[in-house]
């Protein structure tokens, strides 16, 4: 097998008549698509068709083709056939608005983006305004699908595992969002890496029916859960998102025996009234992160499955993934495990050198052997001084902080990164920052994480403003500047709460000191010059 294609195409030869995915009545409704299953013999079918089509039309190795689809069966179907074609698919998040679209269509010089008809103006509009050769195609439609705007870039060229399978953007520590550049092994390896993990996490070939709400434009569900069933078979039950009222419904419907979660799931089914159908499911295992540690045992103790809490990365993928699918997993303690032998890890001080055990330091990872890149991110698309640095000393620096003990557990401790992580998804406080301020009665910004309880992070803006504020001018002002960002941004990285402060915490040469904004940020919310603006922050 040596492309995701090749490896679905030998599942559905091996299992035509069984569901390969799963569309619950929530999702259904939701979309506007019909409920029930499609087979691996005719979601192939359709696979092949819509590959003659990208073919017919000139479509090849070397292109990039962006996917805005939700989370609908059409992206994973155009998905699949593109990578026959080796052309790398661009998941375009269905929450960004036209100035983000601006960035990820000139940087990742797409060629064709494949659309919902809701938002094909946007794409168009942003493919004007940067002045690049986009060609868009709402499938569903009855317009022909375009040729490429761009000559095939590499016609004779063997597609196999090491071609560009897709650019993953994922947001960093300055800066715009950086793509991930991932190819066919990545994404092979992360599902062979997850059939294989056994213990507490043995997969049952051909079985497994995995329900997960995360986006298909982010690595777990890209990665882990899709890729599992494409090696190992069974069925993806992949939800429009997470809705916590009808959650364990859709669970019982599709007869899910794997859920994917993140933290803020587990604590808002944890909240509702215990149901004697609390354990009315056929579930074994749930694979995630950032689960509440005060309600790891309890979740487990009352829905009855382990919540197996894993480590990883969108650039370190499955080669560098640690997961708790061992005993001892210490429940209620932060850990994600030991790692195996395949990877090799650090945890260092700021001065470069390894910490005492029990001291917590940034992870380092890389693959073990004599290619310490193998498996993971090929790296930054065009921009290849931030992937130098991501390597500096042959070894990835993650960002994120941990601790070790005596066995080799790891703990996950913070986030030395600059990254606030709201419901799972990231959002770099610089790009806020640099949208604040466009505004014209903000002199300067600085963004940074607040604890929430049921999102993880909430995003605080501290905004010293171009004149005075007067108590009663507060809270407009706020909602203005929110509205800046929701009409710039995605809804999840607009200020939950806006702080009007008289200086920011600057070094020296004037750049922000995080660690002394968050220590403020902390404190801020309750006074009278912190305006809440979470109620703003909806979908669109």
């Amino acid at each position: 097998m040596q492309t995701v294609h090749a490896a679905f195409a030998d599942t559905a030869a091996r299992t035509p008549r069984a569901d390969f995915l799963y569309t619950e009545i929530v999702t259904a409704r939701s979309y506007g698509i019909a409920a029930g299953a499609l087979s691996w013999g005719d979601a192939a079918v359709h696979v092949e068709a819509l590959r003659r089509r990208y073919a017919e039309a000139g479509y090849g190795h070397g292109h990039r083709v962006g996917l805005l689809l939700e989370n609908r069966p059409a992206f994973l179907l155009h998905w699949l056939a593109l990578n026959a074609l080796g052309v790398s698919v661009v998941p375009i998040h269905a929450e960004l608005r036209v100035a983000e679209l601006r960035y990820l269509i000139e940087h990742s010089e797409i060629t064709l983006a494949v659309t919902l008809p809701a938002r094909d103006d946007d794409l168009r509009r942003a493919a004007v305004d940067v002045h690049a050769p986009l060609r868009t195609w709402v499938p569903d439609g009855d317009a022909p699908l375009p040729r490429p705007a761009t000559p095939l870039p590499l016609a004779g060229v063997r597609v196999g595992e090491e071609t560009e399978c897709a650019l993953l953007y994922t947001s960093g520590t300055t800066g715009r969002p950086k793509g991930c550049i991932l190819t066919n092994a990545y994404y092979l390896n992360a599902g062979r890496w997850y059939a294989g993990l056994g213990h507490l996490c043995t997969v049952q070939r051909d079985h497994e029916r995995v329900i997960t709400p995360l986006p298909l434009s982010h690595m777990n569900a890209m990665a882990f859960s899709t890729m599992l069933v494409i090696v190992a078979g069974g069925c993806l039950v992949q939800l429009d998102r997470f809705h916590p009222s009808s959650w364990w419904d859709s669970v019982r419907e599709s007869r899910a025996t794997i859920v994917h979660y993140l933290g803020v799931m587990p604590a808002m089914l944890s909240a509702a009234p215990a149901d004697p159908r609390d354990r009315d499911h056929a579930v074994r295992i749930g694979f995630g992160a950032g689960v509440d540690k005060a309600l790891h045992a309890p979740f487990e103790s009352r829905f009855g499955f382990p919540l197996l809490e894993a480590w990883a990365m969108t650039e370190t993928g499955s080669a560098a993934c640690v997961m708790a699918h061992r005993d001892p997993r210490h429940v209620g303690t932060s850990c994600f495990g030991r790692p195996d032998g395949a990877m090799q890890w650090r945890v260092i001080g700021d001065d470069g050198r390894d910490v005492p055990v029990g001291t917590p330091g940034e992870l380092l990872v890389r693959a073990a052997g004599p290619s310490p890149r193998r498996g993971l991110f090929s790296g930054y698309l065009k921009d290849e001084a931030a992937t130098a640095e991501a390597w500096k000393g042959g070894w990835f620096h993650t960002g994120d902080i941990v601790r070790a003990d005596a066995e080799t557990n790891l703990y996950f401790v913070d986030r030395k990164k600059n990254v606030i992580r709201r419901s799972g998804e990231n959002i770099s406080a610089v790009e806020v920052e640099s949208v604040l301020n466009r505004h014209p009665r903000v002199q300067a910004s600085a963004v940074a994480a607040v604890p929430d309880a049921v999102r993880g992070d909430e995003v605080l803006a501290c905004v010293v403003a171009r004149g005075a504020v007067p108590p009663e001018q507060r809270e407009a002002l706020a909602r203005s500047i929110v509205e800046l960002a929701l009409d710039q941004l995605a809804y999840y990285k607009a200020p939950g709460y806006v702080a009007f402060v008289d200086a920011l915490p600057l070094t020296p040469s004037q750049k922000i000191q995080r660690g002394e904004l968050k220590a403020l940020a902390a404190g801020l919310r309750g006074l009278p010059h912190c305006v809440d603006t979470t109620a703003m922050k909806k979908r669109r």
